[in-house]
Formats: structure tokens, C-alpha cells, sequence
């Protein structure tokens, strides 16, 4: 289903104080919220687009990370593709806090969808403070490992998580894929839905029907599950 509204554009400055934003779906400031995270070198303005093919209902917000980069912007500085400086992540992770938690005030569900570089910021969020998010898509990704956030057993016991890998995906380091993939399914103790396509650095549309359904499921039924470790796998 697509989402009649067009999105909204909120301008502000993009390296401090507030972000700039675009917007989409339910007005409602105590509608659910799905934050979607952009790939570095990326904005805001592309990723809104996913909401159009995202089920309705939710609010979307689309946040413009803060570091300017190859045209775009990134949420972090690199030691290397999908290694986070520790320090740049931490800014980035407190500077976006403060918007999020103006924005959906604790009680409002966040859910958060996040690609690539976004998918790296997606994780170090959960796992700096698990209890705040209602879910997660880790999308075409790596989790921030050594970049300074908790990567322990059973950190994200119980919270939902949807992890999509391409077999052919030539950006990610392969080691990073797969240790993501390993500590989602396992010693994460998150409730995943995992799903691997066969092509490369893409979302499919086959992925992108499945987070929908899976944000749907969210959002119908917004408690999360007991932290009884648990580990849930779909696909792959």
C-alpha cells in the first residue's frame, strides 16, 4: 500500500541543534513512529521514499545524518567500511537522542528501519539503550562492532529485530555481514526475522514486502515480548 501524503520537509541545521527532517503518513504526534536511517553519502529526501511502499498508519521520519560527505551525509567517520570511529558514533548517537526523544516522548513506539550506514547507526542505537526501541531492521548492514556500544550476550533479549543480507553484496565486508549475522540470531538473543536475497547492496522488493508486513506486526501488537532469550528465525 502506498501512503497519500507527501512528505514534509522540515529544514534546520544539519551538524548541530536540531535535524533536518522529512516526514510522511500519519500526522498524529501519538502515532507510532517508524525512524528510517540513510546510507552514507545518502539523505533524507531518498529514503522517504520507502514510506510510500510501507504500510500506513505508522508516522515516517526520515533524519538527515549530520556529517556532510560525497554529496550527501553520513552518521559517523569510517576506519574503514562499516567501522565507526567510537567518538564520531557517540556524537552522532547523543545529537540524534535529543531529537528523538523531543519527538516521541518515552511511551510513543520507535521503531527503527536503517540501510547500510544507517543500519551500522540502527545498531548502535538498540545497543546502547535496547529498552527505548520497539524494533529494528538492520537492512544491507553491519552492526557497530569495537565502536564503543555493547555487542554482549543477550544484549537485545526480546527486542524484534529484521536483519537482510544480499549474498552478492560487495560493499560490506563479508566478515561484518557474517558476524552480524551470527549475533543477531544468537548471542543477541533478539527476536529476528532473517532474511537473505540473492543479488547485492539492494533492497529487493521482496525485502521490502516482508519489513512491511513485519513493521505491521509491530505496530499491531506494540508490547515487547518477554526477555526470555529467545531467538526467532525466518529465511536464510
Amino acid at each position: 500500500m502506498r501512503i497519500p501524503e507527501t512528505p514534509e520537509i522540515a529544514d534546520g541545521p544539519s551538524q548541530t541543534g536540531s535535524p533536518v527532517v522529512a516526514t510522511a503518513g500519519s500526522p498524529d504526534p501519538a502515532a507510532p513512529l517508524v525512524v528510517l536511517l540513510h546510507g552514507r553519502g545518502s539523505s533524507e529526501r531518498e529514503i522517504i521514499t520507502l514510506a510510500g511502499q510501507l504500510p500506513p498508519g505508522p508516522a515516517y521520519a526520515a533524519v538527515r545524518a549530520p556529517i556532510a560527505e560525497g554529496g550527501g551525509y553520513a552518521w559517523f567517520a569510517n576506519r574503514g567500511i562499516g567501522r565507526p570511529v567510537a567518538e564520531s558514533l557517540a556524537d552522532s548517537v547523543a545529537w540524534f537522542r535529543i531529537w528523538l526523544d523531543a519527538t516521541a516522548p518515552a511511551g510513543r513506539p520507535v521503531v527503527l528501519v536503517g540501510f547500510s550506514g544507517g543500519a551500522a547507526f540502527a545498531g548502535g542505537l538498540i545497543l546502547q539503550d535496547p529498552e527505548r526501541f520497539s524494533g529494528a531492521a538492520i537492512l544491507y548492514g553491519t552492526l557497530p562492532f569495537e565502536a564503543g556500544v555493547p555487542v554482549t550476550p543477550a544484549r537485545l533479549a526480546g527486542l524484534p529485530v529484521f536483519v537482510a543480507h544480499g549474498d552478492q553484496d560487495r560493499v560490506i565486508p563479508a566478515e561484518l555481514l557474517d558476524r552480524t549475522w551470527q549475533y543477531l540470531l544468537t548471542h543477541s538473543a533478539a527476536v529476528t526475522h532473517a532474511r537473505r536475497d540473492p543479488g547485492g547492496h539492494h533492497m529487493s522488493g521482496e525485502t521490502l514486502g516482508e519489513l512491511g508486513a513485519w513493521i505491521q506486526e509491530r505496530f499491531s501488537f506494540p508490547a515487547r515480548p518477554a526477555a526470555n532469550g529467545d531467538t526467532v528465525n525466518n529465511g536464510g
